[in-house]
């Protein structure tokens, strides 16, 4: 029996091989083959998902999986691979939004529903953090590939991989072939009605696709959602690389950063107006508690936040009694703090660097900081304004 996989990205317990499949399922064995016996190392699925329409899933149950003559059954059989789950609940066919299953892919409507279930899928096995993908875009439609491929891009994790998998001629072309056997297997040649070719001569290899990995530009809660549309996605996609930029819209208690826009507690909105205020005025922020310059703080500070109140002239707050000493480290941490984990899950962990802060001081304790945005990126809109 081969030895196990030793490559150390096998050492997620769930490995995931991924395709999307029409009329000719060899691509699953063929697949499968280049991973599991040809590569070095190699690398074993612990399980099969498919997406396709009814013509395809028919197609997958008669050749793979079926019990007696089923080419996955045999594949395993000839190469004494361990067990993989694949059945038919593996399966996984593009539906309608009333339930009902595509038998083919034929129009826009059709493609946009492929779209939205290729990206469904993947983001429900990408969210497991025990997982390991294997995404192959070698069957189906041209455009359920690049679907696949677009998905990975968005959710794909650094252990995730996506290839098209690639067979010597003529076997490339033939309805025969599912992998190279290790034996002998005549099976006709294509285009003849009497020359045969042996299977056991074929070459199957994997042709790696290095994709870029969006997943860490994106906001969480939006994209990650439940039922999110491939449509959705690339607009929020759109949105994340738009131009560094930060708009205060004081009127509102909200942000534009990215492209997107944030409304804040304005708590948190005042903070970040100071901060933007000393950062265009080139004075830098001291984190230095019972001083002069942090009660000078605290009432600059203040002045913002009584702007932003219904009342303003309402001195009788939280806020006011905690700053009445001065602008306490600890308020600070908790307003860079707030800002920082609601920005990260609007914009995604990369995209929301630029608009959070960044320290002067090699000390913690004294060290002063500002907005890490260049002044230049900076708008406060004046009332009744708008970007």
């Amino acid at each position: 029996m081969p030895q196990e996989p030793t490559d150390p990205l096998t050492e997620f317990p769930r490995r995931i091989l991924l395709a999307v499949t029409g009329l000719s399922p060899q691509i699953v064995t063929e697949t499968l083959y280049a991973l599991a016996v040809a590569s070095s190392p190699r690398w074993i699925p612990t399980e099969i998902r498919l997406i396709t329409t009814t013509r395809g899933a028919d197609n997958a149950r008669l050749q793979l999986l079926h019990p007696k003559t089923g080419w996955f059954h045999r594949l395993r059989a000839d190469y004494q691979l361990p067990e993989i789950a694949f059945d038919e609940s593996h399966i996984h066919l593009i539906e309608r939004p009333d339930g009902t299953p595509l038998d083919d892919i034929r129009d826009d409507t059709d493609n946009a529903l492929t779209a939205d279930t290729i990206v469904e899928r993947v983001r429900l096995l990408t969210a497991d953090p025990s997982s390991q993908i294997h995404a192959s875009i070698a069957g189906g439609r041209k455009t359920m590939g690049f679907f696949l491929g677009y998905a990975m891009s968005l959710f794909g994790r650094d252990q995730d991989r996506l290839s098209h998998v690639l067979v010597s001629v003529p076997y490339e072309s033939s309805p025969h072939f599912f992998y190279p056997t290790p034996h002998s297997n005549p099976i006709p040649r294509p285009g003849s009605a009497s020359e045969m070719i042996d299977a056991a001569d074929a070459t199957v290899w994997l042709g790696d696709i290095p994709f870029v990995r969006l997943r860490d530009e994106l906001p969480e809660e939006r994209l990650f959602r439940p039922g999110t549309r491939f449509s959705d996605a690339v607009r929020n996609v759109q949105e994340r690389l738009a131009p560094t930029r930060l708009v205060l819209e004081p009127e509102t208690h909200t942000i534009v950063a990215a492209g997107q826009r944030i409304a804040l507690k304005p708590a948190d909105f005042a903070f970040l107006l100071w901060a933007a205020r000393r950062r265009l005025a080139g004075r830098p922020i001291r984190r230095k508690a019972g001083s002069e310059a942090a009660l000078l703080d605290a009432q600059e500070y203040l002045r913002e936040y009584e702007r932003l109140r219904t009342d303003p002239d309402d001195r009788d707050t939280s806020t006011h009694h905690r700053l009445k000493e001065g602008m306490e480290p600890a308020f600070i941490d908790e307003r860079k703090s707030a800002l920082k984990h609601r920005l990260q899950r609007e914009l995604g962990l990369r995209r929301a660097e630029p608009y959070l802060f960044e320290s002067l001081g090699e000390r913690r304790r004294n060290a002063e900081f500002q907005l890490r945005l260049d002044p230049k990126h900076i708008v406060i809109l004046e009332e009744g304004k708008r970007p």
